[in-house]
């Protein structure tokens, strides 16, 4: 399964998300990451880095800017907001039967968004930590759950 994650500018949550399920190191998941206005090749925000650093998870980014490419290659296409799902949906070809919010997918029962940091002090990015992994830890479990049932 190949997932893509999507937020604003590729810097906070999206690659948060990327490092949180690639480090489950889930037999054949992939995972990319991108924003809809990334700015190419910046870096992870300090505070994300920071909060990866204190769980222990490794990580490497460089923000990309969603593309089509990467959106045909994707099996599932999460974003963190219920704007970015509509704008993927409106602008990419085919985006609509794969593209769902993270929170929709994998918590249906909560609030659709992931709250965004973005230049919040490092409590706010660990609030955020806390929420993509609940999120992440129920997306593991419904893939873990899909494969048992192929």
């Amino acid at each position: 399964m190949k997932i893509y994650f999507i937020c604003t500018g590729n810097t906070c949550r999206s690659p948060m998300a990327e490092a949180i399920l690639k480090h489950k190191k889930l037999k054949n998941v992939e995972v990319r990451s991108a924003g809809i206005y990334a700015l190419e090749g910046s870096q992870m925000s300090e505070n994300s880095s920071v909060i990866l650093d204190q769980e222990n998870l490794a990580h490497q980014h460089s923000a990309h800017q969603i593309n089509g490419e990467d959106v045909a290659w994707a099996d599932l296409i999460l974003t963190m907001t219920i704007g970015h799902k509509e704008m993927l949906i409106r602008n990419f070809e085919g985006a609509y039967e794969k593209t769902y919010t993270l929170k929709e997918y994998a918590t249906p029962y909560s609030a659709r968004d992931v709250f965004d940091p973005y230049g919040g002090d490092v409590t706010l990015y660990k609030q955020t930590f806390e929420e993509l992994k609940q999120a992440i830890d129920e997306l593991e479990e419904k893939i873990v759950m899909g494969e048992k049932n192929e």
